[in-house]
Order: structure tokens, then C-alpha cells, then sequence
């Protein structure tokens, strides 16, 4: 299996935004716990919605410059792109921030 498609920039930009979500929320969860800090929700909370909105275009171009050129392999990645997604929700919905 020939995932070379995986190591180009615009591939890899939902699952860097993936990686920073998580990062952000661990930091986050280490730092403060998860109690919550009152009404507003917080710099880190914003930054994160920020990111995970981020996805949205990222994988669309994606899909729009690769899957023409390359269909079976863009699907390829269009799942790690998924799982890498739904991989930075899960923290925030487990822990009920």
C-alpha cells in the first residue's frame, strides 16, 4: 500500500489541527483540572473551538486537490484525516468540558 499522498502538507494540516487540539486540551486539563471556571469558557476553550472550526476547510481542500488526481488514496487519508478529528472531540466529550 502506497500512502505517499500522506506526507504532503495539505494531507497532513487536519491531522497537525488534531494534534494541537489535543495538546491544548491535555495542558489544559493539567493545569486547571476539569472543574469549570465559572461563565465564560476561557481563552483555551476558544482556542480550541478555533481549531477544531479550522478542520473544516483544511479537509475540504484536501478532498478538492486530491481525490481527482488520486481517489484511492486521498480515501486513505480521508480516514486517518477522520479518525485524527474525531481523536481531538473525544477529550472534550468524555470529560464533560
Amino acid at each position: 500500500m502506497n500512502v505517499s499522498l500522506l506526507k504532503r502538507p495539505s494531507a497532513l494540516l487536519p491531522i497537525g489541527l488534531s494534534i494541537a487540539s489535543i495538546a491544548l486540551v491535555a495542558g489544559f486539563v493539567m493545569l486547571y483540572g476539569t472543574q469549570h471556571q465559572g461563565e465564560d469558557e476561557g481563552a483555551a476553550a476558544h482556542l480550541w473551538q478555533l481549531l477544531i472550526l479550522a478542520h473544516v476547510p483544511a479537509i475540504v481542500f484536501f478532498l478538492v486537490k486530491w481525490v481527482p488526481r488520486e481517489p484511492r488514496q486521498a480515501a486513505i487519508v480521508l480516514v486517518v484525516q477522520l479518525v485524527a478529528f474525531a481523536a481531538a472531540l473525544s477529550p472534550v466529550y468524555l470529560l464533560g468540558l
